[in-house]
């Protein structure tokens, strides 16, 4: 990844974040919300810590309570994203979940005006990044054709509240970038807060949510009862995850903040691929002109990346 730009490093981490959004898609059928959360920071923390002692790379960080925010933020997001996945269709909760992007952007303007409402020296804010946010979405809703039936509005809350907290997440990695802080160190914090997460949940007595076959959330089956291809995919979404990681905290620290969030429509057109290649989904031409678009978003924001202030 050194020697990719910021811009194909985050299309990297699209990639690598929809082979993530297929392991969970086959693990889900087979196991909890709770233990995919808990693998997936449980082998994450794993392949940093294994790399940083093999590298000789110091884990020990003078900003401890920016990572604990962006792992609670983070993890947060991650958990009630899946909880609306369960509740709701899957092309609604994606869609409120990619919503991170535009609530970026509001945060961003609103701290553009803060600064210059205290005489404080900023750039000059690009409308075309704005613009290519916007848009993207709009790109996202033509790939997903989300609905959201009246009695679904609590989980729809829920999903929008994921994407509000994503994008709080991103925001702080961004921070953390600026303040040097490597990006191993800062995807072992956030592995190791979802690990902690998710075994706390695989701890509490299963009243949110409902576990396949009947299964108590602290109920752990051997690898033999419950299948090795589910512990395959298990071990899949950690893998990609830390990769996918690695990549989107590299791509936030050294690219502008905007367009690098716009470039993570791009993973809707690759999970639109994939659900097509694995799962047999449909081809719809409205669709296919979403994904056209959420490609020529990113692409524009990435030229005109250069128009906020981070």
């Amino acid at each position: 990844m050194k020697g990719l730009s910021a811009a194909w490093t985050m299309v990297l981490a699209t990639l690598l974040f929809a082979g993530m959004g297929l392991g969970v898609k086959k693990a889900s059928a087979h196991v909890s919300t709770a233990e995919i959360v808990f693998y997936r920071g449980l082998v994450g923390a794993l392949i940093i810590g294994a790399l940083a002692w093999y590298r000789q790379l110091p884990l020990r960080t003078d900003v401890p309570f920016k990572h604990l925010w962006r792992g609670m933020a983070g993890v947060t997001a991650l958990s009630l994203w899946f909880y609306a996945i369960a509740q709701l269709p899957l092309s609604t909760a994606v869609t409120l979940n990619y919503m991170s992007s535009v609530w970026m952007a509001v945060f961003l303007v609103l701290r553009l005006l803060w600064r210059r409402w205290q005489g404080a020296p900023v750039k000059r804010l690009d409308p075309v990044v704005l613009w290519a946010v916007l848009f993207g979405f709009v790109g996202v809703t033509l790939v997903l054709q989300p609905t959201l039936t009246r009695d679904q509005w609590l989980a729809g809350l829920i999903g929008l509240v994921s994407g509000m907290l994503s994008a709080w997440a991103y925001l702080a990695v961004v921070a953390l970038g600026r303040t040097g802080e490597p990006e191993h160190r800062v995807v072992f914090y956030f592995s190791f807060c979802s690990a902690a997460v998710g075994l706390v949940l695989l701890l509490v007595d299963g009243t949110w949510g409902t576990v396949h076959a009947g299964q108590h959330w602290s109920q752990w089956l051997l690898p033999t009862e419950r299948g090795w291809d589910t512990w395959g995919w298990l071990l899949a979404i950690g893998v990609f995850a830390t990769a996918a990681q690695l990549a989107m905290t590299r791509a936030f620290a050294q690219g502008q903040a905007l367009s690098m969030a716009s470039l993570q429509y791009l993973g809707i057109v690759h999970a639109f691929v994939l659900g097509i290649w694995f799962f047999d989904e449909p081809l719809h031409g409205v669709a296919v002109a979403g994904a056209l678009l959420i490609v020529g978003a990113g692409m524009a924001a990435n030229r005109a990346s250069r128009g906020l202030n981070d």
